[in-house]
């Protein structure tokens, strides 16, 4: 399988904190024919088909395809928040299939944030105290979450909305503080699914480009699950899932074969 090349290390950022360093010529995701079921006790769902694909440090990536495609499942199985039946999945050089739930659970805390389409933020907490709850349940000091929670907000631009509740938030502030929950522990990974699902065309322009801007600031990886032809175009690459198979990886790949040799009989 032919991958894209791998961005430059980053230099540090304006807030004094350092982006992971990049192996050479290393994608930090690796699915490496992944299969995935669903048995109900009566009948048996392919989820996953042989999936795999990579992914370079630094890109940003859409996974598009038709409900039931298997975009969710894959990012689930991608970010170790759902097991898989067979293959590997290799994230910066871990194969995260072989960790407990204990570490995976870590591991997602330091290295991974998550954007979900209808935020997942407590309704009774802030937005800074939103932001910062990870940073606290990990044993992070209060001081010092505050201030790293305060600096994600003032990132998304929503430093000024810190006191605010999640009622009192417009449907884009409140993917503003979501987005800002992720980037709080500085994250190799962001995951999103469908993160403007529950917007209007304007707000999720709005978010996309916040994406955009982020991604080429801090060289994090984004991967975007989503239906929107829109943000599809918007993202570096798109791969194309159909009935549990990459039919596209957007480097002309099917599955990780070229598609040329893919179509030889």
């Amino acid at each position: 399988m032919e991958h894209t090349a791998l961005a430059p290390m980053a230099a540090p950022r304006a807030d004094g904190l350092h982006p992971p360093a990049a192996a050479p010529n290393m994608p930090i995701i690796q699915a490496l024919d992944v299969v995935k079921t669903y048995d109900t006790g009566k009948v048996r769902v392919p989820a996953l088909r042989g999936v795999s694909f990579a992914v370079g440090r630094g890109e940003m990536v859409a996974v598009m395809g038709p409900s039931g495609s298997g975009k969710t499942t894959l990012l689930n199985c991608l970010a170790g928040l759902e097991s898989v039946d067979a293959g590997r999945i290799i994230v910066d050089g871990t194969d995260i299939a072989t960790m407990s739930d204990r570490a995976k659970t870590d591991y997602r805390a330091r290295n991974m944030g998550f954007v979900f389409q209808f935020y997942n933020l407590l309704p009774v907490l802030s937005a800074v105290e939103n932001v910062e709850l990870p940073l606290v349940v990990s044993g992070v000091k209060p001081k010092e979450a505050r201030e790293r929670a305060l600096r994600a907000l003032e990132t998304v631009r929503l430093k000024e909305w810190q006191t605010q509740k999640p009622a009192e938030l417009s449907g884009g502030q409140r993917q503003r503080v979501t987005i800002a929950r992720a980037l709080v522990n500085d994250p190799a990974i962001v995951w999103a699914d469908e993160p403007t699902g529950d917007l209007d065309s304007e707000t999720a322009d709005e978010i996309i480009g916040l994406m955009q801007d982020l991604n080429r600031r801090r060289q994090q990886t984004f991967i975007l699950v989503t239906h929107d032809a829109g943000v599809g175009a918007r993202c570096r690459r798109t791969i194309r899932m159909r009935d549990g198979l990459i039919v596209d990886d957007g480097l002309g790949n099917v599955d990780g074969v070229r598609r040329s040799e893919s179509l030889k009989v």
